[in-house]
């Protein structure tokens, strides 16, 4: 059941990004029509792998909330997919609150938009953390895909360019507390730029 709810995200995904990549074709409406019944049938389903989302937004607000995941979001919940946005800008604090965190164990697929000041917020890497702890301990079903928006997928995963600027201010004056989580944020960082995702290069 997974992997059809998962061909069928790709394929929605696609079709958004096709306005980014015409090359890209449309997904099969037939398809896509049936999708809203493959979710009920899902939801449904009891077990270990029934999840509250199917897709999990993790953005900086500032660089493309009123774009790309403004017209995203829309799209995947036009298209019937459960998807959680959640808008950091509004969280006080430095840390994941239980809520969230509750929202990250119960997604299927993490949708990782990587923008030029992704990296400038603590509170983008400590869910990115927490999303690749999810996904590393918990079972198969979970899939993380990277959105490298305007920015190179070794800029992300060596933290030059833009994210080297966010470390170095990040590193100011960390106390050892503070330096043990920039590593857990480096490592979290270098394993979502390996994986295979989009990348999105102009508008």
């Amino acid at each position: 059941m997974f992997r059809r709810l998962f061909l069928f995200f790709l394929r929605a995904l696609r079709r958004f990004l096709s306005f980014f990549f015409p090359e890209t074709a449309d997904p099969d409406s037939t398809e896509m029509a049936s999708f809203s019944s493959t979710l009920q049938a899902s939801s449904s389903t009891s077990g270990p792998h029934s999840y509250s989302y199917d897709v999990f937004l993790s953005f900086r607000g500032e660089d493309t909330r009123k774009n790309f995941t403004d017209h995203l979001y829309n799209t995947l919940v036009a298209y019937g997919i459960r998807t959680f946005r959640d808008d950091e800008e509004l969280q006080k604090g430095d840390y994941i609150k239980s809520g969230l965190s509750t929202a990250i164990q119960d997604s299927k697929i993490f949708l990782i938009i990587l923008s030029e000041n992704y990296a400038t917020s603590k509170w983008c890497l400590n869910e990115l953390v927490k999303i690749v702890e999810c996904t590393t301990a918990d079972d198969q079903d979970k899939r993380v895909i990277p959105v490298f928006y305007h920015v190179q997928p070794r800029d992300v995963g060596h933290q030059s360019g833009s994210f080297q600027d966010a470390f170095l201010n990040h590193e100011k004056y960390a106390n050892q507390e503070k330096k043990e989580m920039i590593k857990k944020w480096r490592i979290a960082l270098e394993k979502v730029a390996k994986l295979s995702g989009y990348h999105v290069d102009n508008q």
